[in-house]
Order: C-alpha cells, then structure tokens, then sequence
C-alpha cells in the first residue's frame, strides 16, 4: 500500500511538472511571436516615415526646379500652373521707362542674368505693330529705368526677367502715353500670305512645320546666306503674341549654328511672331502673322 502511494505521488508530480515546462515553452513561444511581430510593425512605420520623408523632399525639390534654377531654357513661358510670386509695374514719365520689380511682400529681390541683360523689356503698341525689345537697367531696391521716347498711344509692355528661387510668369502690363487709348481688337491680324520680309536691305524667310496645338513647332528664319551678328549671346531671339497681346512667349535658337526656333502652342489661333536678327551691327526686328489650326 505504501509503495503504491508512493507511485502515484511520482506520477502526479512527473505530470505537474510536465504542465509546468509545457505552459513556460508555450508563453515563452508567444512572447516571441510579440517581439516579432512588434518588431516588423516599428520597421513597417519607420519605413514609411522615411519613404513620406523622401516624397516630401522630391516635392519641394520639384517645386523649386519650376522656379528659376540658375539654366537658361530659352523660354519666357516656363512657370506653368505655379503662383506667380513678383509683382510688376511699368510707368512712363516724360521719356523715361520706369520699372518696379518686388515680390509679394514689396521687397527687393535678386534677378538672375538672361541672355547678357538683367533684365529684357518688350513694349507693343495696342495694335500689335509697333515692337520695341529693350534693356533697363538697375537703379537698385527693384528700380529699372531707361530713357526712351515712345510715340503716344496705349502699350502693352512685358517684363521679361528670371527672378531668383521665385516663380514668374510674364504678363502684359498696360502703358498709356500720351492721349492715346486704343484698344486691342477682337482680331486686328491678317495672316501672311508671304512671309518673306525685307529690312534695311536684309531679308528673311520664314517656313515652318505644322502649325498645330500642344505639339513641337519649328520655326526656322533663312537668311539667304548672311549669317547674323551674335545677338545677346545668341544667334537671334523670336517673341510671339497671340492677337489679343495677351499670351507672350520668348523663344532663343535651337542651336549656336542655325537660326532656328522651337515652341509650341497651347491653342488654335493667330499670332504674331517676331524674329529679331543683327546685320551690320543694326538689330532688325521682322514681323510675321501665322495661324494655328
């Protein structure tokens, strides 16, 4: 009787023990299963703080890449969907073209070096037919002056300038001198029919490929035979309105050997282009009205 109490204690506690060690193995399994996957959680979030970090980044990089980065794009229009961060003014005053350039909060900002000018200022008579493409100069706190006689009549001038780390985009800017209040027509333009010009005994040609919307154009100038003057640094410069004076875009050469320009047009319409080209040491400006389809 005695051994067989003694057994069944040996059993009882060879099964308790049993118990023990099994629910240890069991909590200790668990406990690591927690570490893991607490583990890979933290990665998980760390991996996702660091990849919404680096996309935040690219963002203000792109962001700031649209402003101006120091590169020449040989484009005016080149600010797309950004705010326009500059405020411009241009007055007139007994020959002399005044310019102030601030930003929002009506500071002085720097401006960058285009094409050799600080700054390049196209004034248009409201009918589109008198061009003027001048350079001002800086009279310091965002002051850009130049003395010059303009004919009486209602302008619209164009501040063509690359703001730095600032977004920009040029818009026309009204400019009455004199008496003069003309407005622009619906539709003042008539298409050329040639598009051979001649200026100061130079002359120019223009061809061009389709004149479609939202696709490359190439405008190329033949200037039979007679390579032109460089030009602020270029070959030549082309500028382009629409017929209301409205949407301006400055275009420079494709290349430093031919006089050829790319661009494209965001809508169907009439323009009117000038190409801009030293001969003899003169600059002639030769206008040409194009329609896009």
């Amino acid at each position: 009787m005695k051994q067989k109490n003694m057994l069944t204690w040996a059993i009882s506690a060879i099964v308790y023990l049993g118990l023990v060690i099994g629910g240890y193995t069991v909590y200790a399994s668990l406990d690591r299963n927690n570490e893991h996957t607490d583990t890979h959680d933290e990665a998980k979030t760390d991996g996702n703080e660091e990849k919404k970090s680096i996309n935040e980044q690219a963002h203000k990089d792109n962001h700031i890449s649209q402003r101006s980065n120091g590169k020449d794009s040989g484009h005016s229009d080149h600010v797309g969907q950004l705010e326009n961060e500059v405020v411009t003014n241009v007055k007139y005053k007994e020959g002399l073209i005044i310019i102030d350039v601030k930003d929002k909060n009506q500071h002085s900002l720097e401006l960058e070096i285009s094409h050799e000018k600080i700054m390049h200022l196209i004034i248009v008579s409201a009918d589109l037919e008198n061009y003027y493409h001048l350079h001002p100069e800086d009279k310091g706190n965002g002051i850009y002056t130049l003395k010059f006689e303009l004919p009486e009549n209602s302008y619209k001038a164009f501040v063509d300038i690359k703001p730095k780390n600032l977004a920009y985009q040029v818009s026309p800017i009204g400019l009455h001198v004199g008496k003069g209040h003309s407005k622009h027509k619906e539709n003042p333009l008539k298409v050329d029919t040639n598009l051979t010009k001649t200026i100061n005994e130079k002359t120019v040609e223009l061809t061009t490929t389709e004149l479609g919307i939202n696709k490359a154009v190439t405008l190329s100038f033949d200037t039979k035979g007679i390579t032109p003057e460089p030009y602020l640094g270029a070959l030549g410069h082309v500028v382009i309105l629409d017929d209301k004076g409205e949407k301006f875009v400055h275009v420079h050469p494709t290349s430093e050997e031919q006089t050829q320009f790319e661009t494209n047009f965001d809508k169907p319409g009439i323009y009117k282009v000038w190409g801009e080209f030293k001969f003899d040491g003169k600059v002639n400006s030769y206008p040409f009205v194009i329609e896009v389809k």
